[in-house]
């Protein structure tokens, strides 16, 4: 029986299907939000300008404030509440370490611009074959 399902979600619509499979699939489960907000690289993404910040752990917070916030409407549109949880780092790594808490862990295929696809890598995959659980990548 899954009775703990990790959700990563980032912006994306991906995601956001990821948490409604989530929902449906395991309506009984406790359901956690996992946003990683990735560190600093030379693609000079949305990390950069939180590296700026005097108070990490609160800029992170804030930059996962909207996505959970999204994660909310989906999850009040079953009635269900949800956790949440922030982290910083690289997100299939941190995804992976984190998911050894769950009996589940369900992502979407894919986040993000292309450009931080590829420059990035899929976490999708990532997360798929190094997971110590097992792992639905919703579409």
């Amino acid at each position: 029986m899954i009775a703990r399902v990790l959700v990563p979600m980032d912006d994306s619509e991906m995601a956001d299907h990821a948490l409604e499979y989530a929902l449906e699939a395991h309506p009984d489960a406790e359901i956690t939000v996992l946003h990683v907000v990735g560190g600093p690289s030379p693609m000079m993404g949305k990390a950069m300008g939180l590296a700026l910040e005097d108070d990490l752990e609160e800029a992170a917070e804030e930059h996962a404030a909207q996505v959970f916030e999204r994660a909310r409407e989906i999850a009040g549109t079953h009635e269900t509440e949800i956790r949440t949880d922030v982290a910083w780092g690289t997100p299939a790594k941190v995804i992976v370490n984190r998911a050894t808490d769950f009996d589940t862990v369900v992502l979407g295929s894919h986040g993000g611009t292309l450009a931080e696809r590829l420059f990035v890598g899929d976490v999708a995959q990532k997360v798929f074959r190094h997971s110590p659980v097992p792992v639905t990548v919703v579409r």
